[in-house]
């Protein structure tokens, strides 16, 4: 009893006809007819009744093609949801990554994912950390993770996505808003600059460390916001001197009241894509990070 054998019967008993079914199926009826039979000599059971104008299917041939029609309809559900699957039409996909991410990387990436992929169920995972990103990678809780540059981690691909430079944010009437752009040997040495910073603790703050140096800035109390919007936002209020990476649209974001001097000297800020594998990444996953633009 082959696949085949069983799709055949099924068209006799739709079509009540072999030479009907032969015709559809591109067969000879004699081919029909012997598919018919080897299921009868399995089962041990007549299928099928020779009528006039046609075939019949005796009880025994109805109940074998309900069971059929059963198992066909689940097979192609099955076939349909592993096509999916293979395709990324449909499923889930679970990222890793900040809110600062969302807003200013990938809101446009996931309105067009959302549009091409209207069945696909997106999961973000907010961290706080870029460690913490990679931590939830790791642990299979996400299939993706967006993070700053890290050294090469166990068990984790990494592939860089942009490089971002630095950007000092402070209000239009603040004296520094007059410069064009600041060194970072000399943004380390002004006194009096309330610097609102990423903690050292973070893959961004131990770059600003690694140029400004902890002790260099000591002086100069720093604050530390853990996430980029925070640092911005409380710029805007005149609590200080933000230092953040020049994300994309910053500039040009509606009602901005900040004036942002690009800081020289300090190496970009890179940001990339982490996956366990990339080779064995679903091509769901392939499709929304191709999506993000880099």
């Amino acid at each position: 009893m082959t696949l085949d054998d069983l799709k055949i019967f099924a068209e006799v008993c739709r079509a009540r006809n072999l030479s009907v079914v032969a015709r559809e199926t591109n067969r000879t009826q004699s081919a029909v007819s012997q598919h018919v039979r080897r299921l009868e000599k399995e089962i041990g059971l007549p299928l099928v009744e020779r009528r006039p104008r046609g075939v019949e299917p005796t009880a025994a041939g109805e109940i074998l093609h309900r069971a059929i029609s059963d198992g066909l309809t689940a097979l192609g559900d099955g076939l349909r949801l592993l096509d999916e699957l293979r395709t990324g039409r449909s499923g889930t996909l679970a990222i890793a990554t900040g809110a600062t991410t969302i807003r200013h990387f990938m809101g446009a990436a996931v309105k067009e994912f959302r549009r091409r992929f209207p069945d696909v169920r997106l999961e973000f995972h907010t961290e706080r950390s870029s460690e913490r990103c990679l931590n939830a990678l790791r642990g299979g809780q996400v299939d993706l993770a967006w993070v700053t540059i890290t050294p090469s981690v166990q068990g984790v691909e990494q592939r860089a996505v942009i490089d971002l430079e630095w950007v000092l944010a402070m209000r239009h009437d603040d004296p520094l808003a007059a410069e064009t752009e600041l060194s970072a040997d000399a943004l380390s040495r002004l006194s009096g600059i309330q610097l609102i910073r990423p903690p050292s603790s973070t893959s961004s703050g131990r770059q600003v460390d690694l140029h400004l140096g902890p002790d260099r800035m000591a002086r100069q109390a720093p604050t530390s916001a853990t996430d980029w919007d925070t640092a911005l936002l409380l710029a805007e209020l005149g609590l200080g001197h933000a230092l953040v990476p020049a994300m994309p649209g910053l500039s040009g974001r509606p009602g901005n009241e900040l004036r942002l001097v690009p800081v020289t000297g300090m190496s970009p800020l890179r940001v990339e894509w982490a996956a366990r594998q990339w080779s064995a990444l679903s091509p769901l996953a392939e499709q929304f990070a191709a999506t993000v633009p880099g």
